[in-house]
């Protein structure tokens, strides 16, 4: 009989064990992981049956008119549906950013971050609508909803956490940021306010059919070039355009694109901008610079070296030359990204969820690109939202919606140090 309680004991104790250090194997199981998991089959329980409130959730934020920098509406709606769900410290920033937190095990902070603000032709799509968003069969119609089922997921995994009583081993920020669409103005700010206790950031922009891990970085550039105007019979030079011809020139063969291939690095000139008529040359001129990389060091050495090209240029032909920045979307890769616990468990996640193979990339170009840029682990979720994105016929898929919210909430669950 002792010998009995005792192998029940035992056995006991090695379940408890194997379901906690599934995720430490080299080959992450989460099929396994959920089967030996009460607490995890809760989660998705509650999930499933949040599909119907979820989906009205978004027909609700879908239809607030909220272009980048006129979130304000929408992140109320946002923020009162975080204290409804009882998410912990709601706040709206100035950005306006919506943030709400699960106290975890630790104060190091796992953040899920989703987008507030649509493109400036959704808002123009959501006035002209003749009705609200809408529900039909497995869909959200209606402008607005691409974007926001980001938001619905992430409060819908949220919410299955807090339902299941779950006390997750990080805290777990919910954050859904403004001004994306126009610089990633919010998602600067949520990670000044946040790099210190952050242990990684994830993206919600899908269910996790492609993950990204890296960041490209994309800088754009305006090259102002001034100098005297005249007519033709006063002379041809000092001219803008002689100083705009030459530095395009040297710009296009600096040879940093063959010497980091590896690195995606491109420089591109593309808008070319001066003259009016054929008998008077312009006083000032302009053109575009796009430059990007892998690699954040070499768009840096890229900048320096264009800077002293404009410098040379300026000082042979005398022409003021300046460069104004346009875009600055940071990138780079973290050492270790690529074998981290984070990237792992949400490749493993997929797979549960029936995504056999998700597509990598290192090379994002979304708020993921933040902290990833300074240094800090970070992915990003992708794949198909639904279709018609910033047009009137906008639909968010809710299958696809509900498998976000799965894989966040799975990410929250299974995540230890």
């Amino acid at each position: 009989m002792k010998k009995n309680i005792i192998l029940l004991i035992l056995i006991g104790m090695y379940i408890l064990l194997s379901s906690s250090t599934i995720l430490a194997n080299s080959t992450i199981d989460i099929s396994q992981y959920v089967s030996k998991n009460e607490t995890a089959k809760e989660v998705l329980q509650i999930i499933e049956g949040q599909t119907t409130s979820t989906a009205e959730f978004l027909v609700e934020i879908g239809g607030i008119i909220s272009p980048s920098g006129q979130e304000q509406d929408r992140a109320e709606a946002v923020a009162q549906r975080m204290r409804d769900i009882g998410l912990q410290n709601v706040e709206v920033d100035e950005n306006p950013n919506v943030m709400g937190f699960i106290p975890g095990k630790t104060e190091e902070m796992l953040i899920f971050v989703s987008t507030l603000d649509d493109l400036a032709t959704v808002a123009e799509h959501q006035k002209a609508a003749d009705k609200p968003p809408y529900i039909e069969g497995d869909k959200v119609v209606g402008p607005g909803t691409n974007t926001s089922l980001t938001t619905a997921s992430m409060l819908a995994a949220a919410h299955a956490l807090i339902e299941a009583d779950v006390e997750p081993y990080y805290t777990l920020l919910f954050a859904s940021v403004a001004q994306e669409e126009t610089g990633l103005h919010g998602m600067r700010s949520l990670y000044e306010k946040f790099e210190d206790s952050a242990y990684a950031f994830v993206d919600i922009l899908g269910d996790g059919r492609s993950i990204s891990y890296g960041a490209m970085g994309i800088f754009w550039r305006k090259v102002i070039a001034e100098g005297p105007g005249g007519h033709t019979l006063s002379g041809g030079v000092p001219n803008v355009n002689q100083a705009i011809g030459r530095a395009v020139d040297q710009i296009l063969s600096l040879d940093y694109p063959e010497k980091f291939a590896d690195d995606k690095t491109r420089i591109n000139i593309s808008i070319l901008n001066s003259g009016k008529v054929f008998n008077h040359k312009p006083e000032s001129g302009w053109f575009s610079i796009d430059i990007r990389s892998l690699n954040g060091e070499v768009i840096s050495n890229i900048e320096n070296d264009i800077r002293e090209i404009l410098e040379n240029v300026s000082s042979k032909t005398e022409i003021d030359m300046k460069m104004e920045s346009q875009i600055a979307i940071p990138g780079g890769q973290v050492p270790g990204a690529l074998e981290s616990n984070l990237l792992k468990s949400s490749i493993a996640i997929a797979n549960y969820l029936g995504i056999d193979e998700p597509e990598l990339s290192n090379a994002s170009c979304s708020n993921i690109n933040v902290p990833i840029g300074e240094g800090t682990l970070g992915i990003g979720l992708g794949g198909s939202r639904g279709g018609e994105r910033g047009k009137p016929e906008e639909w968010a898929s809710i299958p696809v919606m509900m498998n976000t919210a799965k894989h966040v909430a799975l990410l929250g669950l299974v995540l230890e140090e």
